[in-house]
């Protein structure tokens, strides 16, 4: 009997461990601990018009809510949309924000309250406060605002950087008015780069995000906010499973900046770049795609002042290394304007250390973009499928350079390239070297040296921009 317990406890604690059942998180805690930190924002901004066609409701006419509000709310006299409505009416927009100091500072979008008129702030208690602006960074999104009050309940902070995609994480704010909502979901993704958005390396979560949850918190489990919600990816107006968040360091950065002066100085150095594709890598003799690739130097900037030229790869920004080319543009504008760094570049099949003083970027200018046409000429295209011609004096004069052909007409052989007439090609990039273009003839000979299997880069310079050109594969022919 004795052996018969002493085998059953054998087979027994050899049974492989069974996986503990795992619930649901409870967010109860959190919600009761951060959630006074959480404010709503409601702005109201003065616009002049005749109120014709102005929507009488806060909803697109696609959206449920707008049918209902329709229906059973009836236009009063003086609305914009009804008859006798006045020519200057307000606008009022919603939003949400949080408390970052107990003497009244609060984090917000720079979007809920640009151009507002009114800031009116309530808190969960039902205490309202008029608020003013300390300053707003359109770039990143991020505004502080301040109300006169003490003793606030504050949100905690935490580290972005240790947020993992999968990871559970809760926002608060007030979606269309309803205060204190209460979502919640995982991190779908980080440093996720959107157009246009260059300073930014967003949190992508699934954390359900309507109009007026912007500028409200992002928390993790532990009750920190991690992000700061801004946007959403969206065809009908409303949440589809894909919001962003700004990360709190980089908000946080922002803000003290904007405490300290009202305003956010960023470092520039003066470069347009694209992302390094694995067929560019190819040509430019790098092991893998990496870096950022520069396509133009501004004139008597910090780039061209150290040296930088087009063609390069920028591999590394004052030691830190440059992934993808979005990693650029966010590291060189958190840099102190004025500092002196080094960078390295990758440049005809070696890397190069160069030293650059950073310069301030200024305010937005709107870029004026040209256009060329050109008739196609009538004679036989080149191996690319490309009629190009040589450019006149007066051409280069205009254009500020020295050489490059004018494509005329783009036939058979690129249909799958990015090339139009009117384009110009600078040069060609292969086994790590730049070839400036002159003639056609020079175009032509080092085109047949590249079997069928060759992938050909180009430099092309379209109105007042300059982008790499990568053709996969060449047909095996020399004319049309």
């Amino acid at each position: 009997m004795k052996q018969l317990l002493v085998a059953c406890l054998f087979v027994l604690f050899s049974l492989p461990a069974q996986p503990q059942s795992r619930g649901l998180p409870d967010f109860t805690e959190l919600v009761e601990k951060q959630g006074p930190a959480v404010v709503n924002i409601s702005t109201t901004q003065s616009v002049r018009g005749n109120g014709r066609g102005v929507q009488p409701f806060p909803f697109d006419e696609n959206d449920p809510m707008y049918e209902f509000f329709r229906r059973f709310i009836p236009r009063q006299p003086g609305m914009p949309g009804s008859p006798g409505a006045p020519r200057e009416f307000e606008s009022r927009s919603l939003g949400s924000g949080f408390v970052v100091s107990a003497d009244g500072y609060i984090l917000t979008n720079a979007h809920v309250v640009d151009g507002a008129d009114e800031i009116l702030v309530r808190l969960t208690d039902k205490r309202e406060f008029k608020a003013r602006v300390i300053g707003a960074d359109k770039r990143t999104d991020v505004a502080l605002i301040k109300i006169e009050a003490t003793g606030l309940p504050t949100v905690r902070f935490g580290d972005p950087a240790v947020l993992k995609v999968g990871e559970w994480v809760v926002a608060i704010g007030s979606p269309f008015g309803f205060d204190n909502s209460v979502t919640a979901g995982i991190v779908s993704a980080k440093g996720r780069a959107l157009p246009q958005e260059n300073y930014v390396p967003f949190i992508q979560t699934d954390v359900a995000v309507n109009p007026g949850n912007s500028g409200g918190p992002l928390f993790n489990l532990k009750g920190e906010v991690v992000g700061i919600n801004s946007q959403i990816y969206s065809r009908s107006g409303g949440f589809m499973g894909i919001s962003f968040a700004i990360p709190i360091d980089v908000a946080m950065e922002v803000q003290t900046q904007l405490r300290a002066s009202g305003k956010v100085s960023r470092g520039r150095i003066g470069v347009v770049i694209q992302e390094v594709t694995t067929e560019l890598a190819e040509s430019f003799g790098l092991g893998k795609a990496q870096g950022a690739a520069v396509n133009a130097v501004e004139k008597g900037g910090p780039a061209e002042k150290a040296g930088i030229e087009p063609g390069d790869v920028i591999l590394k920004f004052e030691g830190k290394t440059i992934t993808s080319s979005s990693d650029l543009p966010r590291i060189v504008g958190s840099t102190k304007p004025g500092s002196k760094v080094t960078i390295q570049v990758w440049r005809k099949g070696a890397t190069r250390e160069l030293s650059l003083v950073v310069g301030e970027v200024a305010d937005e200018k709107a870029a004026t973009r040209s256009s060329r046409g050109a008739k196609p000429a009538e004679r036989a295209a080149n191996r690319l499928g490309l009629v190009v011609s040589e450019l006149s004096a007066e051409q280069k004069r205009e254009l500020k350079v020295n050489g490059g052909l004018l494509i005329e007409d783009v036939r058979s052989g690129t249909a799958r390239a990015d090339l139009r007439p009117g384009d110009v090609i600078l040069a060609l990039i292969a086994r790590g070297e730049s070839i400036e273009l002159r003639t056609t003839e020079q175009f032509n000979k080092l085109l047949a040296q590249f079997d069928k299997s060759a992938n050909v880069t180009l430099l092309v310079r379209r109105g007042e921009l300059q982008t790499f050109v990568t053709i996969k594969g060449l047909p095996d022919r020399r004319t049309e």
